[in-house]
């Protein structure tokens, strides 16, 4: 059987409560009993030290026997307990109550009285049911003790009131726990309500309803974990957003050179032969339209590969400035072909780099291309390439059409396909961002719209070989 947080609470609460309120109820008892004890021997101690003065300056010349035989009641005139008259071991010469016990009677309380010059005890005693409460203390002639005087006196009704207390405090305590018992379902209501609340959103997210939104009551762990939530499905609505994007825009993507494909299969098929140089044309255009395919798919399963985790860098040592005055060389004709200035500047300290050369080149080809892309003719792309402490900086700048504002942000995101209608599949730069980050490095974009782009990214340079 599931136990509920909300029993789990009540109970944890009630443990608290519970045991709270037995240590205060032992502790309250005690501190009660004490009290009214230390009451019933402070009445005793004040008049067993009245009784020992008034024999130590009228009878102390006298025997106790004699004292006993003629001023007997001298000793429990002024008191209502039970007063014993003893002999230095013990030998009882006079009781109020009439006891008589011939056998020596040693209490603690006499033997502390003469060690101490006053005993308490509380115990039992043989003709009493009810505990008493002693205090012993001797009597003096010229400094000497000569006997023990000792007041008795039951605890019946003492522990009577003791009890009706108890009685009551019993009862409070059980108030307290039924109060509090009532009192812990609201305050666990309170956490679980809020609990449930999210729960039935996140049962509502997982089942793909992306639009519902947990209400935010208070700013604790509850509130903070339903900003969460609705961070969470804001963000799925956006990738989601963007996968239908991406989609939509890779099939149209394919749907282009495939039309292009077909039409020139089915005018080959059709047996009219054109001219040679049309023929060439459409094969031209077929071998182009298959290299675009090729290079779509090749992105798609670089990009599966990533998301996936399974990417694997082949990391060598190679020289970065050879890698990059090829990549310059190998760019350099579509340059000049869109008539666009490329400048290439790669410092004399670049040297060598343990990373997988192939990535890299993918890397800057495939900025580069974007770069070239968005650039119209007349314009600049710059190529700038340095080593600042233990870092390479290669720097691509362009004057081109530039990125939005908005779309500054989210063009190193998966599936995110910028506004402008030369932007395709949109992964490219996320590959290359995911690249360079397997790499240990950075990729930074910084662009104002109609002023150009640059892209800088950081190689550590800490594994060097020198």
């Amino acid at each position: 059987m599931k136990k509920s947080i909300k029993s789990r609470l009540v109970k944890s609460f009630m443990l608290i409560i519970l045991i709270t309120v037995v240590i205060l109820e032992v502790l309250l008892i005690n501190g009660i009993k004490n009290y009214y004890y230390k009451n019933v021997e402070s009445i005793l101690s004040n008049q067993i030290e009245f009784s020992t003065n008034f024999y130590s300056r009228y009878f102390s010349s006298s025997s106790l026997e004699d004292i006993i035989i003629d001023d007997i009641d001298v000793f429990w005139r002024h008191t209502a307990a039970q007063v014993q008259i003893l002999t230095l071991d013990g030998k009882l010469l006079m009781d109020s109550l009439g006891v008589i016990k011939n056998d020596n009677m040693i209490y603690p309380d006499i033997e502390e009285a003469l060690t101490n010059g006053k005993g308490v005890w509380i115990g039992h005693v043989a003709y009493d049911d009810e505990p008493v409460l002693a205090v012993s203390k001797p009597l003096k002639y010229q400094g000497e003790a000569i006997g023990i005087i000792r007041f008795i006196s039951s605890l019946e009704k003492t522990n009577d009131i003791i009890k009706q207390i108890t009685i009551f405090l019993v009862w409070m305590g059980v108030f307290v726990v039924l109060v509090s018992g009532v009192v812990s379902l609201f305050i666990a209501n309170s956490i679980i309500k809020p609990l449930k609340e999210v729960t039935a959103v996140a049962e509502k997210l997982a089942d793909g309803q992306f639009k519902t939104r947990s209400r935010v009551r208070v700013n604790d762990e509850i509130g903070r974990l339903s900003n969460t939530l609705n961070y969470m499905a804001d963000e799925i609505l956006k990738k989601e957003q963007l996968k239908n994007d991406f989609i939509s825009s890779v099939s149209h993507e394919l749907r282009t050179p495939l039309t292009s494909i077909k039409g020139w299969a089915i005018t080959l098929k059709a047996g009219e032969i054109p001219d040679k140089e049309l023929l060439n044309d459409g094969l031209d255009i077929i071998e182009k339209e298959c290299d675009r395919l090729t290079q779509m798919v090749e992105e798609l399963l670089d990009f599966s590969r990533f998301t996936s985790g399974r990417i694997q860098l082949e990391k060598e040592m190679f020289n970065l400035k050879k890698t990059m005055i090829i990549i310059s060389k190998q760019l350099e004709p579509r340059a000049k072909y869109n008539g666009i200035q490329f400048i290439v500047n790669i410092d004399e300290n670049i040297g060598g780099y343990v990373g997988d050369e192939n990535r890299i080149k993918q890397v800057f080809i495939n900025i580069l291309d974007n770069a070239f892309k968005f650039t119209d003719e007349g314009g600049k792309v710059y190529l700038n390439a340095t080593k600042k402490g233990k870092e390479y900086i290669i720097e691509i700048e362009d004057t081109g059409i530039g990125i939005p504002e908005e779309d500054l942000p989210n063009v190193t995101e998966k599936f995110y396909k910028g506004k402008n209608s030369k932007s395709h599949s949109g992964i490219g730069l996320s590959i290359s961002d995911e690249i360079v980050k397997l790499h240990g490095g950075t990729l930074n974009i910084e662009s104002k719209e109609g002023k150009g782009t640059k892209v800088i990214v950081s190689l550590p340079i800490e594994e060097i070989i020198v």
